[in-house]
């Protein structure tokens, strides 16, 4: 049998001219990107001396991986990248039980309040944070769980979803859209009642866009700031933000750059780890759902 041969599209020379300064942005932009962790990714391997001296790219006195056992024993690492990690996980699972049947309901089925309840999720994305920690802090405070550790992880959490669910809440509702209802009504023929039929059949077709917005929801929570330095007021509750911006406060007495750079890159490998694998889906899950 024959082998079929490979038909090349031909370089439209013009098309690319015209794109060639978004090509230049691009490269310059990716450039600095690489350049600037290369330099936190060397420099964490380094000791804060050779940093110092502009030497952190010759490895004069070899590559120093105790900085990094140094930074996550005693740096509290350890304990930040946990909490980061049960926060951001437990976080997501809730907001996808959560979000996902919502927005099958609000896409699929139209009933009295269904627009203003959309309406709703979207105003409230643009409420800032701010705007509601006031009122949060006062209703805790008088709650008596701030004090609690235990609790206060539950609280987070709770935070941490409740901020979310308008966003994951549209991104699903639109992508549970563009899914054609010939599959819902093929199984309504066969007998499969609604809520198994969006769980056995729905659910895992829209997996791509379920990827795609936790990989979002990870993320923004893995990097949240604001909250967890007015709820977590112990480190062990401290989430990597909060911790490593205290770490960063300490270089003024302990001047270890070396192992700040070593807890940076341990901070940062879960996200881009993320970005590595699940790229494809990242960019499936945006780029539009299943449509058929």
């Amino acid at each position: 049998m024959a082998k079929e041969k490979k038909e090349y599209k031909k370089i439209n020379w013009k098309t690319e001219a015209k794109l060639t300064p978004g090509y230049i942005i691009l490269i310059v932009w990716v450039l600095f990107t690489v350049v600037l962790l290369g330099w936190v990714f060397a420099a964490s391997f380094s000791t804060t001396k050779e940093i110092y001296q502009g030497n952190a790219l010759k490895f004069a006195t070899g590559f120093h991986f105790e900085n990094y056992a140094k930074a996550w024993s005693g740096g509290n690492v350890s304990t930040f990248f946990t909490n980061s990690l049960v926060y951001s996980a437990v976080s997501c699972v809730l907001l996808i039980l959560i979000c996902a049947p919502a927005a099958y309901i609000l896409s699929r089925f139209t009933f009295l309040g269904n627009k203003a309840i959309q309406t709703g999720f979207v105003s409230a994305m643009g409420v800032p944070v701010i705007m509601v920690v006031l009122p949060l802090f006062s209703m805790i405070s008088a709650m008596g769980v701030l004090n609690n550790i235990f609790a206060n992880k539950i609280l987070l959490i709770f935070l941490y979803v409740g901020i979310n669910i308008p966003y994951t809440t549209i991104f699903l509702l639109t992508f549970f859209s563009n899914i054609s209802k010939t599959y819902e009504e093929a199984a309504a023929i066969d007998g499969c009642p609604p809520t198994k039929t969006f769980w056995k059949i729905m659910f895992p077709m829209a997996q791509s866009g379920l990827a795609t917005v936790t990989i979002f929801n990870f993320i923004n929570i893995w990097n949240e700031y604001f909250l967890s330095l007015i709820f977590a007021n112990s480190d062990k509750l401290k989430p990597v933000a909060v911790g490593l911006y205290g770490m960063i406060n300490s270089m003024k007495y302990t001047g270890d750059w070396a192992g700040m750079f070593a807890a940076v890159i341990i901070v940062f490998l879960p996200t881009f780890i993320l970005y590595i694998f699940l790229s494809e889906k990242i960019i499936g899950g945006v780029t539009g759902g299943i449509k058929g």
